[in-house]
């Protein structure tokens, strides 16, 4: 994919000049977040689940080395063929070998961030196959030759209007009178186009939510049978996994899937599939071939790191969901596969803090994201780490960085930091005494563009702050 990361202000402002966009994000609040609320409430213990997910996690990243070798010898035993995989070309080859050697001419795809990371679909294509993504999201984004524009809902940019006008465009072997006016009729009509690559397909590839080191399983959770019947109908089986994804038990597994969907956006998913080595001997389905690639791609480096807490995120998408810059500018504008507050921290890592540096900074700090994030990531203060790291490397603009040197002299001195507020607030307050509001303020123009900066009223906060401490009544 073309990465765009650096182009995130004017991505936003072509974002928020979208009419068709805004329509489909106006769904977020009544339809992830509210689905999300009612699940979570069902669940009195969510609380405690957070917190022993959390635990989990923080166990395995601090033992990660031991975990993945238990896991590979397991996977091995069961008839998997692992693949070390340190950057996205290497895993990008390492699938394509695999795929030439089983002579490959169709590929179906079940929904996978890494294999949208590492940009495994174009390289395939590249060497003379067919790629099909199967699941309806991936499907869609993939026949208007987008990316995915949310980790669990890939078409949520998406109007109903514009996936039938798609579909007419594109399926034009089935009767033009057809109706899609409802939703289950296009669903069927993917259905109908599905099933045969389906049955087509020399290889299927699939991503994991989790790999498992007691069994030496993937795990894949899915609302539709897409990626059932991926990896069961091929004859080889790819599993492509970052090595975060290895935890150490199905007891920890079913603790992680319990968080995983209540906080993307229902009690339970329709489909949890374990899947362990090809099939056996007696079994009446599976692939004679099962592979997994296991994707490092930045991620070792993050572990002595601060930033080593973003690892714990199992991609439910409520810190997209509830972000208001998410939710004003959708996720193309981010400009790289992991979009909203968890991208903000983890793409600087995979494309470099250069090239990411808007991300984190696209963030009101309001901390809805960590609230709702199951693993407690401290998404708010990983974006700050960021922020200071691009200042240290002389990152930023000139004026923000004068601006932050000012604040900095100002911050040091007290004294002459409350003097100066006192005498800029009675000067703001003076001079916005008429209309109570300034439409133009040097210094604040983006702000003051689009909205009225209120006046000062009184005295500063730390005035109030001093006379209730000294019990004087207002």
């Amino acid at each position: 994919m073309d990465i765009t990361a650096h182009a995130f202000k004017a991505n936003a402002k072509a974002a928020l000049g979208d009419a068709q966009l805004q329509r489909a994000l106006s769904g977020l609040p009544g339809g992830l977040v509210a689905q999300r609320t009612a699940a979570r409430a069902k669940l009195p213990e969510f609380e405690a689940l957070r917190d022993i997910g959390r635990d989990i996690k923080n166990h395995t990243l601090a033992n990660l080395d031991l975990y993945l070798e238990a896991w590979e010898t397991k996977a091995r035993a069961a008839g998997a063929h692992v693949h070390w995989a340190p950057t996205a070309a290497d895993a990008r080859q390492i699938i394509l070998d695999i795929c030439q050697a089983a002579n490959a001419r169709i590929v179906t795809k079940g929904k996978s961030m890494i294999s949208e990371e590492v940009g495994l679909n174009a390289h395939l294509q590249a060497a003379g196959m067919e790629v099909v993504e199967t699941d309806l999201g991936e499907y869609l984004v993939q026949i208007r030759k987008e990316t995915p524009s949310h980790i669990i809902a890939p078409a949520i940019h998406l109007t109903q209007d514009q996936v039938e006008q798609d579909f007419r465009r594109l399926h034009t072997h089935l009767p033009r009178d057809r109706v899609l006016s409802e939703a289950p009729q296009l669903v069927d009509e993917a259905r109908q186009i599905l099933r045969q690559k389906f049955i087509s397909a020399d290889v299927g590839i699939t991503g994991a939510n989790f790999l498992i080191a007691e069994t030496g399983s993937s795990v894949i959770v899915t609302n539709e049978g897409n990626g059932d019947l991926t990896q069961s109908l091929a004859k080889t089986h790819i599993v492509i996994a970052s090595i975060e994804k290895v935890v150490p038990t199905l007891e920890d597994v079913s603790t992680l899937i319990r968080l995983l969907a209540r906080s993307a956006t229902q009690e339970i998913s329709t489909y949890t599939t374990f899947s362990t080595g090809p099939r056996r001997p007696g079994d009446t389905d599976g692939p004679e071939n099962y592979h997994v690639v296991i994707l490092d791609n930045g991620r070792t480096a993050l572990l002595g790191t601060p930033f080593r807490e973003a690892l714990r995120c199992i991609r439910c998408g409520a810190c997209m969901n509830h972000c208001p810059v998410y939710g004003a500018v959708g996720g193309h504008a981010y400009g790289f596969v992991y979009p909203g507050p968890i991208g903000a921290v983890i793409n600087p890592a995979i494309i470099g803090l250069k090239e990411a540096a808007h991300l984190p900074n696209a963030s009101t700090f309001c901390g809805r994201c960590e609230s709702v994030c199951p693993m407690k990531i401290p998404l708010p203060k990983l974006m700050r780490d960021w922020r200071t790291l691009e200042f240290a490397d002389g990152g930023g603009t000139l004026a923000a960085r004068a601006g932050l040197k000012l604040w900095a002299y100002f911050a040091r001195r007290p004294r002459v930091y409350h003097m100066a507020a006192r005498l800029g607030i009675t000067a703001l307050g003076l001079a916005g005494r008429s209309r109570g509001a300034f439409r133009w303020l040097p210094l604040a123009g983006a702000w003051t563009r689009h909205r009225d900066m209120p006046a000062p009223q009184g005295q500063t906060f730390q005035q109030l702050w001093a006379e209730h401490k000294a019990g004087v009544p207002r």
